[in-house]
C-alpha cells in the first residue's frame, strides 16, 4: 500500500450531498488554501435519477434546469386540486447534468482532488483516516455519505417507511402533455389499501416522466411498478402509442432513525446518512443546500461542522407523520388531500422547507386533526 496521503478535508461520496458540499467549499475564498479530496468508486457518468425541488425566484442551479412549472395537480378519488405555486416554481434537473456541472467547476480548482476508489473503512480519531482498496488517507475532518450499518441492524427499533418508485420517461408520436402543469400526486390508481400514487412530469408536449411511487414499510418486485405504470398510461393518460426512452428507480428511507447521532467531532455524516432526507416527504435537495451552508458557516467559525443542523420540532412533526403512515398506511391519500386542500401553497411549502411560523404549523396540524394523528402523537411521545 502507498504512503498515507494528507488532506484538510475528505468527502466520501460524489452524490448530491458530497458535490453540493464540495461546490460550497470551492466557492468560498476561506477554503482556497485547504486541500480537499473527493473519494468515490464511480466516475458519475450515468443519469441515475431526476432531481426535482421548489424554490422562489432564480436559483444557483437554473443553468441546468430542464423544465419548471408554476402549477401542480393533485388527484384523489374524491377531488382534483390545482395548486398555483407562485411565488414558488417547481424545477427539475437531470442528475447527470448536476454531476457534470460539479465536476467541471471543481476541476478548475487546484486544491480539489478526485480519487476513484472504494472506501473500506473510516477511523474515528483525532487524525481520522480513510482506508480504500488501493490506499489510505488522513484528514483534519472527514465528511462521510455512507449510511451507518446500525440503520440496517436496528430497523425494528424505529419507525421506517420507504419511498420507493420506478419511472419511465416516455415519448409519444403526437403532442399529448400539457407542459405548464405537472401531476404531483395521483391517487386514482392504487395498489390495494397502500399509500401509492403516480407522479407525472411533462418535459415537453411529447415527452414525460411517469413514475409510480409507494410510501410503505415494505418493497415490491420490479414487475409490480411496471404493471401500474403501464396501466396508468393506458387508462388515465389515454395513451396507446409511445416508446420508453429511459427508466429510473430508487428507494428513499423516510425514518425516525437518529442519523444525526453518528456525526462526531472529526467525522460528519452528510446526505441520507446524516438524516438530511425529510422524514415525512423524502425531499432532500434543498434541505441539503441549507445543511451545506450551515456546515460552511460552522467550519469558518471553528465549530463542529454538524452543530445546530436540525430543528427538533420538525423532527417531531415528521415522527408523528411517519407513525401514521406506518401504522395506518391506508390513510396516506386522506393525509395529503387534507394537507393540500386546506392550506395555502406558501404555508405548505414553508412548512416542508422548515421555515414556517408556529401559527402556520398550528393551522396545518388542525387540518390533519384525526384519531390517527392523536394516536400517533401519544405513541411518539
Amino acid at each position: 500500500m502507498a504512503q498515507c496521503e494528507q488532506y484538510d478535508y475528505i468527502i466520501i461520496g460524489n452524490g448530491i450531498a458530497g458535490f453540493q458540499l464540495a461546490l460550497a467549499l470551492s466557492q468560498d475564498p476561506f477554503f482556497n488554501n485547504k486541500q480537499i479530496a473527493l473519494i468515490d468508486k464511480s466516475h458519475k457518468t450515468e443519469n441515475d435519477k431526476t432531481i426535482s425541488f421548489w424554490e422562489q425566484g432564480t436559483g444557483k442551479w437554473d443553468s441546468i434546469v430542464i423544465k419548471s412549472w408554476s402549477e401542480a395537480l393533485i388527484f384523489t378519488n374524491k377531488k382534483e386540486l390545482t395548486l398555483r405555486l407562485s411565488p414558488y416554481a417547481y424545477k427539475t434537473i437531470h442528475a447527470l447534468d448536476f454531476y457534470n456541472k460539479a465536476k467541471q467547476e471543481l476541476s478548475k480548482q487546484t486544491n480539489f482532488h478526485f480519487i476513484i476508489d472504494q472506501v473500506l473503512s473510516v477511523e474515528n480519531s483525532k487524525q481520522p483516516k480513510v482506508t480504500t482498496v488501493n490506499n489510505s488517507y488522513e484528514a483534519k475532518h472527514i465528511f462521510d455519505s455512507r449510511i451507518p450499518e446500525d440503520y440496517f441492524s436496528e430497523t425494528n427499533n424505529y419507525t421506517n417507511v420507504i419511498q420507493h418508485f420506478k419511472g419511465w420517461i416516455i415519448e409519444t408520436e403526437t403532442p399529448v402533455f400539457k407542459i405548464d402543469q405537472f401531476t404531483m400526486m395521483d391517487y386514482r390508481l392504487k395498489d390495494g389499501d397502500k399509500t401509492t400514487f403516480t407522479y407525472v412530469l411533462p418535459l415537453s408536449s411529447t415527452r414525460a416522466l411517469v413514475e409510480f411511487t409507494y410510501f410503505t414499510p415494505t418493497l415490491v418486485d420490479e414487475a409490480t411498478y411496471d404493471s401500474y405504470i403501464k396501466q396508468y398510461i393506458s387508462s388515465l393518460l389515454k395513451i396507446d402509442n409511445y416508446k420508453i426512452i429511459e427508466t429510473e428507480s430508487g428507494n428513499i428511507p423516510m425514518t425516525s432513525f437518529p442519523f444525526e447521532k453518528y456525526s462526531t467531532k472529526h467525522i460528519t455524516k452528510i446526505g441520507t446518512a446524516a438524516g438530511w432526507v425529510k422524514g415525512s416527504t423524502g425531499y432532500s435537495f434543498k434541505h441539503t443546500e441549507k445543511k451545506v451552508a450551515s456546515i460552511v458557516t460552522n467550519l469558518k467559525a471553528g465549530n463542529t461542522p454538524s452543530k445546530n443542523l436540525f430543528k427538533q420540532k420538525y423532527k417531531f412533526y415528521d415522527k408523528i407523520f411517519l407513525k401514521v403512515l406506518h401504522d395506518e398506511n391506508d390513510k396516506g391519500e386522506w393525509i395529503f388531500e387534507q394537507f393540500y386542500a386546506k392550506n395555502s401553497i406558501e404555508a405548505m411549502l414553508k412548512f416542508l422547507d422548515e421555515e414556517s411560523s408556529f401559527l402556520e404549523e398550528l393551522k396545518i396540524m388542525k387540518s390533519l386533526f384525526s384519531l390517527a394523528f392523536i394516536k400517533a402523537f401519544f405513541k411518539t411521545l
